[in-house]
Order: C-alpha cells, then structure tokens, then sequence
C-alpha cells in the first residue's frame, strides 16, 4: 500500500454521512472517506447480518465491538473480537462477513 498526497489531518466520523448497504440479512452502516486511492471507513454490521457477496477485495480490519465472523472461500471460519484484525490482499482469499450480534469495524483498503 502506498499512500501519497494525503495531508496530516483527523476525521470525526460523527460527520461523515452514513450510506446503507443491505446484506444478504441485515444492514451495514458505512461512514467513508476517501484518501487519495485509499478508502478508510468505519462501518456497523446490524445484528444477523450476512454479507449479500464473497469479497475479494484487500483489507486491514480492526473490530472495535461486538463480533465479526469471516467466512474464507475454503471452508475456514474465524472470529474477531473487539481489539483483533485481520489483513488480506487484493485477491488473495475471497471472504465474506457475517454477525449474530452487531459489530463495528475501522477498515482501511
């Protein structure tokens, strides 16, 4: 990852305008913002929530609360927890997410 022309500066997330993305069950909540090709979200998965696709997507997590459940395309399944991440590369394993009881996750990709 390499990141360029992004001044210094802090983001208050309470300002950022929340867009909803439905899930296979359930919603995510996504505040995003946009740093020259990185995007940086902070989103909450609502209780039951299954993502509506396999991601192949890279990303460095962090769950801040409640807990996140990943789905990798061969069968394993691993759980976050607020204060675990995880990182994968673009194409590297497709994923999906899922959530009995909510989360709320900082996403950098």
């Amino acid at each position: 990852m390499q990141m360029n022309h992004i001044p210094f500066g802090t983001t208050d997330w309470s300002t950022i305008e929340p867009t909803e993305h439905k899930g296979e069950t359930g919603m995510a909540i996504w505040r995003t913002a946009q740093f020259d090709h990185i995007r940086v979200r902070m989103v909450e998965y609502s209780a039951n929530y299954l993502a509506d696709h396999w991601c192949s997507k890279g990303h460095i997590l962090l769950c801040l609360s409640g807990e996140l459940h990943t789905e990798l395309d061969d069968g394993r399944i691993l759980t976050l927890t607020a204060g675990m991440s995880y990182q994968v590369a673009d194409n590297a394993e497709a994923h999906r997410s899922s959530t009995i009881e909510g989360a709320k996750l900082f996403i950098v990709d």
